[in-house]
């Protein structure tokens, strides 16, 4: 049983809700195993700004919609960088890796079924694939650090559970534009592209939390 994992995957989907105490006796009792991976797992999801000590424990992070505005302000600072910086050190083989990226992007859209968990983490897993390949081709060793800061999983995950298929070919559309225009050395067009692309996620996030007032994972700031 990979503690980690499950527990990661537990806040993901919502089992585990904002402002949730975890305690280690209690997880190691849920998932059969010694507190000692359940340890090692609660401070890689605090690293992870997942959770956050607690008096006693830990809790599941809570989500405000100024956290969330936060929080994809400072994705698009800094992957509209990676994107620019990408146009202009690329390799081939980060083109290679780019372009199979995409492929596998466009073909998890295309088998995408509403409201299907199991798909809709491919599209999540071969999303971050491509962001991440383009911070690779940035050639900048500190870029991944911080962007691993703001990338926050649970959020990610909720934007395109709730993402139609018309945004997720929208998603798809704005991937192609920013691959091109790595291929093609355009910095300025790949550093706008994403800049957008960053801000369409986060206005998709921010509309259903209008809609629904509170979901699985996040709680509007109380006021």
């Amino acid at each position: 049983m990979d503690a980690y994992k499950f527990i990661k995957d537990a806040i993901i989907l919502g089992k585990y809700e904002p402002g949730m105490r975890l305690g280690e006796e209690t997880l190691a009792k849920e998932l059969n195993i010694s507190r000692t991976p359940i340890r090692e797992a609660i401070k890689q999801l605090e690293a992870e700004g997942l959770v956050i000590p607690l008096k006693r424990g830990v809790g599941v992070r809570r989500f405000t919609k100024e956290d969330i505005r936060e929080i994809y302000d400072l994705r698009s600072l800094l992957e509209s960088y990676a994107a620019s910086q990408a146009a202009i050190n690329r390799t081939e083989e980060d083109l290679i890796e780019l372009k199979i990226a995409n492929e596998l992007y466009e073909k998890a859209i295309n088998e995408n079924f509403q409201s299907d968990m199991t798909n809709i983490r491919k599209i999540v897993r071969v999303n971050q694939r491509f962001h991440e390949a383009i911070v690779s081709a940035a050639k900048n060793k500190h870029l991944h650090f911080h962007i691993s800061k703001v990338v926050v999983i649970p959020i990610v995950f909720r934007s395109f559970y709730w993402y139609t298929d018309f945004h997720l070919q929208q998603s798809l559309e704005v991937h192609k534009t920013i691959f091109t225009a790595i291929e093609n050395k355009e910095p300025e067009r790949a550093r706008i592209a994403m800049h957008e692309h960053i801000f369409q996620g986060r206005d998709n996030v921010l509309k259903h939390l209008d809609d629904i007032k509170i979901s699985h994972l996040f709680k509007e700031e109380e006021k």
